[in-house]
């Protein structure tokens, strides 16, 4: 499985809780550069799966769009998403490779340790707007191998 972790862009902006914040306009102008990169490089995912939280469901409609691919919202993703619940539920989405996961920090970092069998994420910064590839033979953690992480402002 083709796997991309995109972590949601800046929102950097006030709101009643955490859930509500929206994206930035830096945080809007990252969510273009990721789709423009996408585009001119073809990486288009057959489905992208987002947090449900505002500004990754945002990050994710933005890139989706540009990208004409199909954004489902997945509870599983929301804040504090453990590697073992994402493992478990991409399995019902192996046959949609690639995919586009739009979720939230620590939970990428965690997550893109436990893939490569690292002992924790303090191996990894998944930094906002970035865009990292992993290839997954088997949905098992230690099996996948990171193809890259490029962070949004080397995206030209």
């Amino acid at each position: 499985m083709e796997l991309y972790l995109l972590r949601h862009a800046d929102a950097d902006t006030p709101a009643a809780t955490d859930d509500d914040r929206w994206l930035s306009v830096k945080g809007r102008e990252q969510g273009d550069r990721v789709a423009r990169f996408c585009k001119a490089r073809q990486i288009l995912p057959a489905i992208v799966l987002t947090s449900p939280v505002r500004r990754a469901r945002e990050t994710a409609e933005i890139v989706g769009v540009q990208l004409g691919v199909e954004i489902v919202t997945v509870p599983w993703l929301a804040c504090g998403m453990r590697a073992e619940t994402a493992l478990e539920q991409l399995g019902a989405y192996r046959a949609q490779s690639p995919i586009m996961l739009v979720g939230h920090e620590p939970d990428f970092s965690m997550l893109a340790a436990a893939l490569l069998g690292l002992p924790d994420e303090s191996f990894i910064n998944i930094r906002k707007a970035s865009l990292t590839r992993f290839d997954v033979p088997v949905l098992q953690l230690g099996t996948a191998r990171l193809d890259f992480s490029i962070p949004c402002k080397l995206m030209h």
